[in-house]
């Protein structure tokens, strides 16, 4: 049994995850629960046990000194909650961590074991893979469920992924089977500029979640740091024909496959959108960032595959198998996918 103590009743819970590692490619969903917790300033009020489900050959612990003391911090997830304020006000339960080397279907227990005594009308993973995508473009959300009703009333595919798969699928599936409503978004980080951070990502995972459960979201300096991050990438870019000719190929395959989106019905959509994320009272403009994500130039990009002369007018490929989920190459960040976002 979880006893929770010192949590206060939750108004409408709903309950907002992400782990590091193979599920999080550029950290873009870690890097959105984290602005979450900083922006409304999260109270943590619960830890897994590490030693249950960490590897720490794999995830090291560190440590570090408190007025002379030596600690040590030890890699595990964390819980805590977060209240929206406004005329409708409701709670977000935050959980952020890394993927659990073992004991999976434990580790998703314990979580629904929060989510059911907390009250949980929802679960949202996040998730971000590599793909063959151009930084130039708007990053692509994809919003999946295993759930055909749940698809219906809140527009969304229903996921018919069959592959390997990370924690994500893995709790998205145990929420289902536990009769949770659980939903899944996936951002696709381009493949040829892994490295974290990418507050472009980030960014775009963060006004799909505004748009599925209807809030606003305050977003700080995190639309500046995704301008300076694509212009740092754009002037990398430009420094290496190759690459520069590669990112113009997704670009017109991107741009092939977006046209019968861009109907008078899409626009509106896109609108409504912007309009609801203005916010008059959400203060001055944020300060720009410094780019200092950007300052690594010798390593800032991937050399792109070769391709075939048809490569332009077919859309964006599946992107590249990963590795063992325990390597450290950027290509181990993104899961393997079909045409949809890996599920199940």
């Amino acid at each position: 049994m979880i006893e929770l103590e010192g949590v206060p009743e939750l108004i409408d819970p709903v309950m907002v995850a992400a782990f590091e590692g193979w599920n999080d490619a550029g950290d873009a969903a870690s890097g959105a629960v984290a602005h979450l917790d900083r922006e409304w300033k999260g109270e943590v009020f619960a830890a897994l046990d590490a030693e249950d489900y960490y590897d720490f050959q794999v995830n090291r612990p560190t440590v570090w000194l408190d007025n002379g003391v030596r600690k040590i911090t030890w890699p595990t997830t964390r819980l805590s909650v977060v209240r929206i304020g406004g005329a409708k006000p409701r709670d977000l339960v935050l959980v952020r961590g890394i993927e659990p080397s073992m004991r999976w279907r434990s580790f998703c227990n314990e979580i629904l074991g929060f989510a059911h005594e907390l009250g949980v009308e929802m679960v949202v993973v996040l998730g971000a893979l590599l793909g063959d995508t151009p930084h130039t473009r708007p990053v692509p959300v994809s919003g999946v469920t295993s759930d055909a009703d749940l698809a219906r009333t809140m527009d969304l595919e229903e996921t018919k992924y069959e592959g390997p798969t990370g924690i994500v699928g893995v709790l998205q599936e145990a929420c289902t089977h536990a009769g949770v409503p659980a939903v899944s978004l996936w951002a696709a980080v381009p493949h040829y500029v892994s490295q974290p951070p990418n507050p472009k990502a980030t960014l775009a995972l963060l006004n799909r979640l505004e748009d599925l459960i209807d809030i606003r979201i305050p977003l700080g300096e995190l639309p500046e740091d995704a301008r300076a991050w694509q212009l740092g990438v754009d002037q990398l870019a430009a420094e290496d024909s190759e690459v520069a000719e590669y990112v113009q190929t997704l670009e017109e395959a991107r741009d092939t496959a977006d046209l019968p989106e861009a109907s008078g019905d899409a626009i509106a959509r896109e609108f409504e959108r912007y309009l609801r994320r203005r916010d008059p009272a959400a203060g001055p403009a944020a300060e720009p960032g410094d780019g200092s994500y950007l300052r690594d130039t010798s390593s800032g990009l991937t050399r792109p595959p070769k391709r075939k002369d048809s490569a332009a007018e077919e859309p964006p490929a599946a992107p590249p198998e990963p590795g063992d989920p325990g390597d450290d190459a950027p290509e181990a960040q993104g899961p393997p996918e079909a045409p949809e976002p890996p599920q199940a």
